[in-house]
């Protein structure tokens, strides 16, 4: 196994602070209802879990698996459904949990096809977000960080299904 160097980029502490903000404004956004989550497998396994913890109204969870991602570090460009949702969303407030938008290919496929289930109200949270990088454009509700144009690993993100549980996002140097 080839070993990489990894540097901090946003420390643990950081990350604590953003999860508990961005929980704080969807608890006073839906005061008095239930929220269900959306995973993205499997990079936002850490945070939504993190995130649900923190909210302080009632939540629900489901977990979809797509991506533009193979084992490299640059994205596809080809959107693969994996995994569908386990139980109907129609009707319940969704927030679709993201680890990283980059290209935006991914969002930009998902979203209509999640709007088209009939939620009472459909947002999106991206932890990570590289505007840079972006070559289809997606409304985020819920935005952790902007990070510039690296390849992160960390906190659920991985190279080559590598290093996830770090505490921290770090920048992989390959």
């Amino acid at each position: 196994m080839t070993e990489h160097k990894i540097s901090v980029m946003i420390p643990e502490e950081d990350i604590d602070k953003k999860i508990r903000e961005l929980a704080n404004q969807i608890s006073e956004e839906f005061a008095g209802e239930t929220v269900h989550l959306i995973c993205i497998l499997k990079g936002s396994v850490f945070i939504t879990t993190e995130l649900a913890k923190r909210i302080t109204v009632p939540v629900t969870m489901d977990f979809m698996q797509i991506s533009s991602y193979g084992d490299g570090t640059k994205s596809s460009g080809i959107v693969k459904l994996a995994k569908d949702l386990d139980e109907t969303i129609e009707g319940k407030n969704v927030i679709v949990v993201e680890d990283i938008i980059d290209s935006g290919r991914t969002l930009h496929y998902l979203m209509p096809v999640l709007a088209q289930r009939q939620p009472k109200c459909l947002k999106l949270f991206a932890f990570l977000d590289k505007p840079e990088r972006r070559v289809k454009e997606v409304q985020v509700d819920y935005n952790g960080f902007q990070i510039p144009d690296e390849f992160v690993v960390g906190y659920g993100l991985d190279y080559a299904q590598k290093y996830r549980n770090l505490p921290y996002i770090g920048i992989v140097e390959v």
